[in-house]
C-alpha cells in the first residue's frame, strides 16, 4: 500500500479535475489510523450475493462488472465480510480486482456465523476469529488485511478475548487496522482500552439516526464512521417529499441526495452504498458531486 501517513483529512465537496469521470474522488478523503487514506464514498458488497445474503449472485458477470466499474469511478474503499455468501463476495473481489492496486483498501469483517438465508449468529471465540481471518486472507489473496472489523461483539465471550485475538493477528502482521460494527459509545470506549480502533460501522441513514451519539464521538476522535444501509429513503422519496423536490432542483435522484447529506453530515462519514447493478452504482456515485446549500441541508436534516 502507498504510504499516506502525512495526508490530512479532507472533506471537500464538488468536482475535481477528474470529478465527472471518477466521481468518488469528489467525496474528499479520510485517513484511517493515521496512515490509510481512502476516498470517503466507497462501495459495500453485501448485495452482490443471493437472496438473504446467501449463495451466489443471480448474475455473476454483472457482479464482476460492478466491482471493476466501482474502481474505475474512483472507489478505493470496498467493504466485504466472510459471512457474505458466506465467502462469496471475497471470491468475487479477487476475481474482479486481483492483483490489487496499491491504493485499494479492502475492509472485511469476522465474527458472524451463517446457518442459512437471513440467519446470523455471532461467534467471538478467539479460535474462530483467527480461523476466519486466515480464511479471509486466503480468499482475498492478500498477506495482510487493511481493515479487519469485528462484525458483532459476542456477548458470550469476554470482549478482552475477542479483541485480544485480533490484536495478536495485528502484531503478527496479518491485520493492519481494527474496527468494530454495531456498537454503542460505551462499547467503543471499552474496546479502545484493549486495542486501537480506527473505524466503526453502524446502521445510519437520513431516516435512522439511532447511532448519532456514536457518529459524534467518532468524528471528535478521528475515527471513521461507516454507515451501512445508507440509502433507506423510504417515504422521503414520495412525489411531494423533500428529497424529491430538492433532487429535482439539482437534476439528481433522491438516493444521490441522501448520500450528499451523509457526506456533509460529518467529515468522518464513509458511506458504502451497495448494489448489484452497474447503472445503479454509477447513479449512486454521482451523489459525491452534489453541493447542498445550507438551507437544503437543514431542510433534509429536519425531515425526520
Amino acid at each position: 500500500m502507498t504510504d499516506t501517513s502525512n495526508t490530512t483529512n479532507n472533506a471537500t465537496t464538488g468536482t475535481n479535475a477528474n470529478g465527472t469521470e471518477r466521481p468518488a474522488e469528489a467525496s474528499g478523503t479520510f485517513t484511517l489510523g493515521g496512515d490509510l487514506t481512502v476516498n470517503r464514498l466507497g462501495y459495500g458488497t453485501m448485495q452482490l450475493t443471493g437472496d438473504g445474503v446467501w449463495g451466489e449472485p443471480r448474475d455473476r458477470d454483472e457482479a464482476i462488472r460492478v466491482l471493476r466499474r466501482a474502481v474505475e469511478l474512483g472507489v478505493n474503499l470496498i467493504d466485504t465480510a466472510d459471512a457474505y455468501g458466506p465467502y462469496v463476495t471475497d471470491a468475487l473481489i479477487r476475481e474482479a480486482l486481483h492483483p490489487y492496486t496499491d491504493d485499494l483498501v479492502i475492509a472485511t469483517k469476522v465474527g458472524f456465523t451463517r446457518q442459512g438465508p437471513g440467519e446470523w449468529i455471532p461467534v467471538g471465540r478467539p479460535e474462530y476469529l483467527r480461523q476466519q481471518t486466515e480464511l479471509n486472507l486466503r480468499h482475498l489473496g492478500v498477506e495482510r488485511i487493511d481493515l479487519l472489523q469485528l462484525h458483532r461483539i459476542d456477548p458470550k465471550v469476554p470482549l478482552e478475548e475477542q479483541l485480544g485475538e485480533l490484536k495478536k493477528l495485528q502484531d503478527e502482521g496479518k491485520v493492519r487496522h481494527i474496527g468494530l460494527s454495531e456498537v454503542s459509545v460505551d462499547e467503543l470506549q471499552a474496546a479502545q482500552k484493549i486495542v486501537d480502533i480506527v473505524s466503526v460501522q453502524n446502521l445510519f441513514n437520513l431516516t435512522n439516526r439511532k447511532s448519532e451519539a456514536l457518529l459524534d464521538y467518532a468524528t471528535e476522535n478521528g475515527i471513521g464512521f461507516i454507515p451501512w444501509f445508507p440509502l433507506a429513503t423510504g417515504e422521503l422519496t414520495k412525489e411531494d417529499g423533500p428529497l424529491t423536490e430538492i433532487a429535482a432542483s439539482h437534476g439528481s435522484t433522491p438516493s444521490q441526495l441522501a448520500l450528499a447529506w451523509l457526506l456533509r453530515r460529518s467529515p468522518a462519514m464513509l458511506p458504502i452504498p451497495g448494489t448489484s447493478s452497474v447503472s445503479h452504482l454509477e447513479d449512486n456515485l454521482q451523489g459525491a458531486l452534489i453541493e447542498l446549500s445550507d438551507d437544503e441541508y437543514q431542510t433534509l436534516d429536519a425531515v425526520v
